[in-house]
């Protein structure tokens, strides 16, 4: 890639300065003559690309020039990124992330990097990954089969944009070299109507395939990537709720590896907890959690809790009792049989309750339970209502409540009506980015449970510590890192930090990670300092 001239440098974005070559660049590159003869800096460059972004009005014509950049200059679109992170995030990824998935083939130009598996093609896996990794040293993998995009559902290989996303946050948040990264769409094909029957779907026209010719095709997908990248980190994203915790079951002891639907949004509603229980200053094992859609990101923070009220010394059993699981079928019992393997071990007995066949609504699981935390991943909108809210606020003096389904449409509830509903009572974290909340002459920060404020830091923490493995204690490690950059004692404290500072704090739970990898033994190379491992893998946006 480094021996190349002429114009098939300006066509690698890799390479690509475009007007940013010195004129020494220029005449060594063969590029004298095909640029303008001004030389610019890349402050000049990214000032130039900024007020072309903000030219654009609507959303997703910004994150199309901004994909546009990146195709053409990657050092560039991050340089331009670090200087509006908070800007540009809901742009690259959650929520016009959404728009672009549901366009994808009206829009289509350029395959940004991807590798696309398809599973009626098992051969061609291996050549694949070589084609697409061209000869980069990979060594951080977003894949996704799409079949639980966001709250949207199925989306095919139109869901490759999430991988995308996910790697573009990665780079801008902790600083992994976007040379070093690969975002994987695995075909699987679609149970979308919608797709199938559209003549420009670009994927497989062919109902999913299902259980052990996916799992097998998954298998031979991990063993061609290991034996490939064998230093990688396998990044896995939006898979559905039949597959997610299977997968990740069979590979989290065997490699390093990690579901962010699982995983990441447990830590992040895990450390949203926390913030919050930092500000009412009550202790986690005196609250009574009712989690709303138990699906993926509903059980993984589920059993991030769950793991961590043992961690506070109860025990498995006792621990369970302090979780009640609405799904569709309302509260969730075990005697029901379309029980998901993650629901089983949560799910109450009906002799728990005098009128358990009365439990089929979100409002008589409240009234019945009087739970301290409510979490919302139901993708079911306006369901936390006014009157379920305030029957919470009644039993419980701060009211955790955590809308997080996204994108904006699909929010349980909105920040605003939560703090009003409650008298300004309510510690709310929400799913997609929330205004300042003003009332009764107080400013309330909302706090986003966006799992793009753990994820970049622990998986550039792994990478740098060329970890072996993610294990609990380096999970848990990561989310007390992250809980305690709130600042509790401020009137109307947000419960999670801001994104605006989200480079910051990404560096700091690099360290913790990394650290934790070290001190557990369980990285690859001789590592003396964790801190300076990761100073040292940190990757600039600068010429």
């Amino acid at each position: 890639m480094m021996d190349a001239k002429g114009y098939e440098v300006l066509r690698n974005p890799f390479l690509n300065k475009g007007t940013g070559f010195t004129l020494i660049e220029r005449k060594a590159l063969g590029l004298t003559g095909t640029l303008p003869s001004q030389v610019q800096t890349i402050d000049e460059q990214a000032e130039q690309a900024y007020q072309q972004f903000q030219s654009k009005t609507a959303p997703l014509e910004k994150r199309i020039f901004l994909m546009t950049l990146f195709n053409e200059n990657i050092t560039l679109f991050y340089h331009l990124m670090d200087q509006h992170v908070s800007e540009f995030m809901p742009i690259v990824y959650d929520p016009v992330v959404a728009d672009s998935i549901e366009q994808y083939n009206d829009i289509y130009t350029n395959p940004q990097n991807a590798t696309f598996l398809s599973v009626d093609k098992p051969e061609d896996i291996k050549q694949s990954l070589i084609n697409a990794a061209d000869g980069r040293d990979i060594k951080l993998i977003v894949v996704t089969d799409a079949e639980g995009i966001l709250g949207m559902g199925d989306w095919g290989v139109n869901g490759v944009d999430i991988a995308v996303g996910k790697l573009m946050v990665y780079t801008a948040a902790a600083g992994i070299d976007p040379a070093s990264v690969l975002p994987i769409s695995i075909d699987a094909g679609t149970n979308n109507q919608a797709l199938l029957e559209n003549e420009r779907y670009l994927g497989n026209k062919h109902a999913r395939i299902a259980g052990d010719a996916y799992l097998e095709f998954i298998d031979q997908f991990v063993t061609a990537e290991q034996e490939l990248f064998p230093e990688s980190l396998l990044h896995w994203e939006d898979f559905g709720r039949a597959n997610s915790q299977v997968i990740l079951d069979k590979y989290k002891n065997k490699i390093a590896t990690f579901n962010d639907d699982i995983q990441g949004t447990g830590m992040i509603v895990l450390a949203g907890v926390f913030g919050a229980l930092n500000i009412s200053k009550e202790r986690l094992i005196d609250q009574t959690f009712v989690t709303f859609g138990a699906g993926t990101a509903g059980m993984g923070i589920v059993n991030q809790i769950f793991t961590e009220l043992q961690e506070a010394g109860l025990s498995a059993k006792e621990a369970k009792k302090h979780f009640y699981l609405v799904d569709k079928q309302g509260l969730l019992f075990d005697d029901m049989s379309d029980l998901t393997v993650a629901q089983k071990p949560f799910t109450r007995t009906r002799d728990e309750f005098s009128h358990a066949e009365e439990l089929t609504t979100l409002s008589a699981v409240v009234k019945e339970i009087k739970p301290t935390v409510l979490i919302g991943t139901s993708t079911q909108p306006g369901t936390f209502t006014e009157e379920i809210v305030k029957e919470m606020a009644t039993h419980t003096a701060r009211p955790i409540i955590f809308p997080l389904s996204n994108p904006t449409k699909l929010a349980e509830a909105t920040a605003e009506n939560l703090i009003k509903w409650t008298d300004g009572k309510a510690l709310v974290a929400t799913g997609i980015p929330a205004e300042n909340v003003e009332y009764k002459g107080v400013t309330y920060k909302i706090g986003q449970g966006n799992n793009a404020l753990i994820y970049p830091g622990l998986g550039f923490g792994l990478v740098a510590s060329t970890a072996k493995l993610l294990t609990q204690k380096t999970i848990s490690a990561a989310i007390h890192a992250l809980g305690g950059l709130v600042d509790s004692d401020q009137e109307g404290a947000a419960v999670l930090p801001p994104v605006s500072n989200l480079t910051e704090f990404s560096q700091k739970i690099a360290e913790v990670t990394a650290q934790s990898v070290v001190n557990q033994g369980l990285n690859r190379e001789k590592i003396s300092d964790a801190k300076q491992a990761v100073r040292d893998a940190k990757w600039s946006a600068n010429y």
